[in-house]
C-alpha cells in the first residue's frame, strides 16, 4: 500500500473491485497451482490486504517490508511450500496461461530457476518466476546484501555460472511486445488497465493476453496513455 509512485495502487477499484482482487481472480484460473498465498508486510497500512485475502478466500502471510526475500521464504516455510511461483501484486492483467507455461518449463527443464523476465519478450506485467524453496533457503544462507534481500531472485540469476541453473522462456510471436506496459505503477498505468478491464471483463472475465493485445491494437490511443512512463 505504500508504493512511492501510486500509493494504495493494489486496492484502487476497477469495476467495483480492487485491482489485487481482479489479479487473484486470474491467478486462480492457472491450472498448475496448488495454492495461492498473499505475502504482504507487517506495516499497518497493509491490514486491508490481509482483510481482502480473507474475503476472497486465499491465505495471507505477513513479514518484513524491506527484506522481501525473507518474507517470501517464511511464507513458503510456514505453509510447507516446496515450489514457489512468485508473482508481484502490480500485475492485475497477468495471463494464467503464462503462469502454467512457466511451471511446465520448470519441470521440463529441471533447472533451479525459470522466468520470462531475464530476456524481455512478453509485455511488462506478465512476469513469472519459479524456483524451489530449498534454492531460496540456500540464497538466504549465502548473502546478507540488502539488494539481494530486497529483490528476491537477484542473487540467483547473478550466480548462474557458479551456483544455479536457469531457463528463460520467451513469448510466441503473436504475444511478443516487450515495451508495452500492462503493469500498475503510475496513474497512467491505472488508466490503461482500467480501460482494458472495462472493455473486456464484463463479457469475458477470463480474457487473456491475446484479447488484451487485440483491444489495444484496435484502440491505439489507449496504449499511448502510458507510453512515456519509465519502468523501474
Amino acid at each position: 500500500m505504500t508504493s512511492s509512485r501510486l500509493p494504495g495502487k493494489v486496492m484502487k477499484p476497477v469495476l467495483g473491485k480492487p485491482t489485487l482482487e481482479l489479479m487473484i481472480e486470474r491467478v486462480k484460473q492457472a491450472a498448475s497451482l496448488n495454492d495461492i498465498i498473499l505475502a504482504t508486510t507487517t506495516n499497518r497500512d497493509d491490514d486491508c490486504l490481509e482483510e481482502l485475502a480473507g474475503q476472497i478466500g486465499i491465505k495471507c502471510y505477513r513479514g518484513s517490508e524491506d527484506d522481501v526475500l525473507d518474507r517470501v521464504l517464511r511464507t513458503a516455510q510456514t505453509n510447507d511450500i516446496d515450489i514457489i511461483v512468485e508473482l508481484t501484486g502490480d500485475c492485475p492483467l497477468i495471463d494464467p496461461a503464462i503462469i502454467d507455461c512457466a511451471i511446465e518449463a520448470y519441470f521440463e527443464t529441471g533447472v533451479d530457476y525459470v522466468s520470462n523476465s531475464l530476456i524481455s519478450s512478453y509485455p511488462i506485467g506478465m512476469g513469472v518466476q519459479v524456483f524451489a524453496r530449498k534454492i531460496l533457503e540456500d540464497v538466504a544462507r549465502r548473502t546478507d546484501a540488502p539488494d539481494d534481500h530486497e529483490h528476491v531472485s537477484l542473487f540467483i540469476y547473478r550466480n548462474t555460472e557458479d551456483l544455479y541453473s536457469l531457463h528463460n522462456f520467451t513469448a510466441p510471436d503473436e504475444l511478443t511486445d516487450p515495451y508495452l506496459r500492462l503493469t500498475l505503477d503510475t496513474a497512467e498505468d491505472f488508466e490503461v488497465i482500467s480501460r482494458i478491464f472495462e472493455a473486456l471483463y464484463p463479457d469475458n472475465p477470463a480474457f487473456g493476453l491475446t484479447d488484451t493485445l487485440a483491444f489495444l491494437k484496435a484502440n491505439p490511443e489507449i496504449r499511448k496513455i502510458n507510453d512515456n512512463v519509465d519502468q523501474r
